[in-house]
């Protein structure tokens, strides 16, 4: 009897449900960059998930970006819902993105800005909500 190994791939906290190598990962590994600002804005939350602080430095912009990101190895997310988004696609130079990332414990309730910054997209701020 032969037994089959079923070898999933994780699939990528963004909750796009696709396999992280394939999703967010490509960003990560800078195969590609995000097309628009939600897109960047779910791979900047699956790079807090993976603790990818290089990640979140270089498509943060410039103008705004900290000299490094406390990753607290305490926090665990679990999940992120998009709740709207203005701009942010090909045909637009800034974007804002409202979500809400989840954590055990509590949430994170924000709309984040983006530019575009030598025609890639990056992180500008955020504004928390309640």
């Amino acid at each position: 009897m032969t037994r089959r190994v079923s070898r999933q791939r994780p699939t990528c906290p963004c909750g796009l449900g696709e396999p992280y190598d394939n999703c967010c990962g490509r960003f990560h590994r800078g195969e590609s960059a995000a097309p628009t600002a939600e897109a960047l804005m779910r791979s900047r939350y699956s790079a807090f998930v993976k603790r990818d602080e290089a990640y979140l430095l270089r498509t943060w912009h410039p103008r705004t970006r900290p000299p490094s990101v406390d990753l607290d190895p305490g926090m665990r997310w679990t999940g992120l819902e998009i709740l709207g988004a203005t701009g942010g696609s090909a045909f637009h130079g800034t974007g804002t993105v409202t979500f809400r990332a989840s954590f055990k414990g509590g949430s994170l309730y924000e709309r984040s800005r983006f530019e575009r910054a030598d025609g890639a997209w990056v992180y500008v701020d955020g504004e928390f909500l309640d």
